[in-house]
């Protein structure tokens, strides 16, 4: 891929980009020439994650952190201070799910993904502001349809998700005079990921759900990269606040068909 978005020597932090859409993001950004960082929980999954980045030939490097514990991930950055000068791009990502009626879960369970998603957020971006580049700084909230799609069986994910995409706005509203570009993404049906193995678990479930996207297929973990990259590069310039489905159409009323159990 040629490289003319402008990433060559950058900074990326991905909170959660050890797996899945998230690790796919930070591989685009390798492709591009920029340096990597990455966090999630497990440091076994970091060491992976930054093996594989590293082979693209830039400098990655990351560390192990909760992302609801804020003085964790304090802590992971002070640690790799050494590694960079500021924070270029900051993708947020992480994210907890499990299927269950709403009064089905305990508090705590509830409680968890709420931390996970919303809190997490919260935390990875006070977390990290220290380090922000002075007045060209993009920060990437990974939502979920959830957010703006009411769903059976996940009332904590849509709870957590449409607070995620409303701390996105404020944010821009509060860092666009420091020149902070705050956006999110909300991924739809993307094919090869956790998400999509719980959405749909069986081949039946998963050609259900891809007859229901407009487009007609999956996506990729390429196509939130790619949206990811537009949105940090300066095409997007004058774009803040903005929060966009990457669905091929499903949330203009395939996920609500998906979801119902319902075919066309």
């Amino acid at each position: 891929m040629s490289r003319w978005l402008g990433f060559e020597g950058k900074t990326v932090f991905v909170m959660g980009g050890t797996s899945g859409i998230n690790l796919g993001i930070a591989e685009a950004f390798a492709e591009q020439g920029a340096n990597l960082m990455v966090a999630s929980r497990s440091q076994e999954k970091v060491d992976a994650a930054v093996e594989k980045l590293a082979a693209f030939g830039h400098q990655a490097f990351g560390f192990s952190a909760d992302a609801r514990d804020v003085e964790a991930i304090e802590a992971g950055l002070k640690s790799q201070a050494e590694h960079f000068e500021s924070i270029d791009v900051m993708i947020v990502g992480q994210a907890g799910n499990f299927p269950a009626p709403a009064l089905a879960m305990s508090a705590n369970a509830f409680k968890s993904v709420v931390d996970i998603d919303l809190l997490g957020t919260f935390n990875t971006v006070k977390a990290a502001s220290p380090y922000f580049a002075k007045g060209d700084m993009r920060l990437i909230a990974i939502s979920a349809p959830q957010s703006i799609l009411p769903m059976p069986m996940q009332a904590h994910v849509c709870a957590a998700k449409a607070g995620v995409d409303m701390l996105t706005r404020v944010l821009a509203m509060e860092l666009g005079h420091q020149g902070v570009r705050c956006n999110g993404i909300i991924p739809g049906p993307i094919d090869d990921t956790e998400g999509m193995a719980r959405l749909a678990p069986s081949e039946e479930a998963r050609e259900h759900c891809r007859r229901s996207v407009p487009l007609e297929r999956l996506g990729t973990k390429r196509d939130i990269a790619n949206c990811a990259m537009f949105l940090a590069s300066p095409l997007a310039d004058y774009i803040s606040g903005a929060i966009i489905p990457v669905d091929g159409g499903w949330s203009l009323g395939g996920a609500a068909l998906a979801a119902l159990g319902a075919g066309r």
